[in-house]
């Protein structure tokens, strides 16, 4: 199901991008990135696809109980993730661009049972530290990093 979204997913953005005009790779049109992005999400929804089918060999299911699914949703799973991205929009917009990936990427990975405390935060740490490092000194993205109200 994940590579048939991703691949309905990305035949319309590419589509869309198509639309607004793709240009060239020197004069690049409104339509360049979306176009690549769609056409990207394509070629990851085939692999994904290709994988599974290729996995898909009979035999007994695993018995290592970490591989193993469990039943039923995760409610404290979904609620931190859905925690993660509201933070991720308030903080955005009141705290800047660094407070606001700590606390998605930090919450994201509280989502996971099997993280422990102290890696979500070495991993929300080193996240905004790359997150500003990429975004906001090499891109130069209009978004502080910091910020109050």
């Amino acid at each position: 199901m994940a590579a048939l979204l991703l691949l309905a997913l990305g035949a319309g953005v590419a589509w869309s991008g198509h639309v607004y005009g793709v240009g060239s790779l020197t004069r690049m049109g409104a339509g360049y990135f979306p176009m690549l992005l769609g056409l990207l999400s394509i070629g990851v929804g085939l692999l994904l696809g290709l994988g599974t089918l290729a996995r898909r060999a009979p035999g007994p299911a695993p018995r290592d109980p970490r591989l193993q699914r469990r039943h039923g949703a995760d409610p404290r799973g979904a609620a931190l993730l859905l925690l993660a991205i509201g933070s991720f929009i308030v903080l955005g917009r009141y705290g800047g661009m660094v407070p606001a990936t700590f606390a998605c990427v930090f919450l994201a990975a509280l989502a996971d049972r099997g993280n422990r405390l102290r890696d979500a935060l070495l991993l929300a740490a080193a996240a905004s530290a790359l997150g500003y490092l990429v975004f906001g000194l090499g891109l130069q993205l209009q978004f502080n990093p910091f910020q109050w109200g």
